[in-house]
């Protein structure tokens, strides 16, 4: 009988709820109007012959290394964030390792450097969801290989601060740190190029939020030229397809467009956590492109008398430590204010009190 890895038969399966998504799309953190214009564009003048010719992926990668102001060889173009996460951990663990994970967060850490054989331990934080780095410390042994630490934070939106993961960085040099700031554009505080004093950190990028390219699965992972140049050998070199290749240069070159929605959103969000306040509903401060809030018990009413009103939120009961609790993403101006619309009768139809206590 054919028989996998004995690790797949354990590791646990990522369904995100995909399934009937009619209506303002406030559940997965994508950017809710899409692609600049000129991605659009440039998809309409793409050619047969751009499709018959395996993907060049190097051109890209100098552009967006002249992005980010790296050297080319510190960037590796990947297959969204998902195919970072994945690389690293097929870099650097073997079954007899550790993976230390802060939780709650992005699941497919636990799940990528599970697939290796390698022993993830999850370290819960407290109430407040700050990062809790003190505790991933104590938990650091000879056998730790992998710290992946979601910068912002998904789903908290916490922001762990520089010289907690520099100071990680520094106190395991025999294991790879990877920040992945998926919600960079909405903190604005990055590690990019310290990877210059402390060679064992990565810091990974998508242009799935911001940028709008989710469908086209584009991310980037930055990191030391010595150890980008072993990641580089596990990864395929036709990872991306040649549309996005082609549509990422584009994306690129339209940060009027990135600017101002990522404006519009961080209004929003500062307008949700405000109306949050005021209501007295327990949440969380975000730096992200969305907030989780705390509705306990009434959290599926809520979440089924937004439906009602065609916007979609997320459920995150299941998270670590995050029992009745909802995110909702913010986008642009005019789908923020389809949103505060509806926010007061569907708190009130389900029920949520004033006082939403924890």
């Amino acid at each position: 009988m054919l028989r996998a890895r004995e690790a797949v038969y354990s590791l646990k399966s990522y369904h995100p709820p995909l399934g009937n998504r009619e209506g303002l799309r406030l559940d997965f953190n994508e950017n809710t109007v899409g692609c600049s214009p000129r991605v659009l564009e440039r998809l309409r003048n793409l050619d047969a012959e751009l499709l018959a010719r395996y993907p060049e992926r190097e051109p890209a990668e100098r552009v967006v290394a002249t992005h980010l102001s790296l050297e080319p060889d510190e960037v590796l173009l990947t297959n969204g964030t998902d195919e970072a996460i994945h690389l690293i951990c097929e870099t650097y663990l073997e079954p007899e390792h550790e993976a230390l994970i802060g939780v709650p967060t992005f699941a497919m850490y636990e799940i990528y450097a599970a697939a290796t054989g390698a022993k993830v331990i999850p370290v819960l934080g407290d109430q407040s969801f700050r990062f809790p780095a003190d505790e991933i410390l104590r938990r650091v042994n000879e056998r730790t290989r992998l710290i992946a630490v979601a910068n912002p934070n998904n789903p908290t939106g916490a922001q762990a601060s520089q010289g907690d993961l520099l100071r990680l960085a520094k106190a395991t040099p025999h294991a790879a740190l990877l920040v992945d700031e998926a919600y960079f554009e909405f903190s604005g505080e990055t590690l990019m190029t310290q990877w210059r004093e402390v060679p064992n950190l990565f810091v990974s990028r998508t242009f799935s939020k911001a940028y709008g390219l989710a469908g086209l699965r584009i991310g980037v992972l930055a990191g030391n030229i010595e150890a980008m140049k072993l990641v580089r050998r596990v990864s395929s070199p036709y990872n991306l397809n040649s549309v996005a290749l082609a549509c990422l240069p584009e994306a690129l070159a339209d940060q009027n467009y990135i600017a101002q929605y990522v404006a519009e959103v961080l209004r929003g969000r500062e307008r949700l956590e405000r109306e949050l306040r005021q209501r007295g509903i327990k949440h969380w401060p975000s730096r992200a492109n969305f907030v989780l809030m705390y509705f306990g018990e009434t959290g599926p009413a809520f979440i089924a008398a937004m439906r009602e009103r065609g916007i979609l939120v997320r459920d995150r009961s299941r998270d670590p430590g995050c029992a009745g609790c909802v995110r909702i993403t913010l986008g642009s101006a005019a789908h923020n204010e389809r949103l505060f619309a509806v926010l007061p009768e569907a708190l009130e139809q389900a029920g949520v009190m004033n006082k939403v206590a924890r």
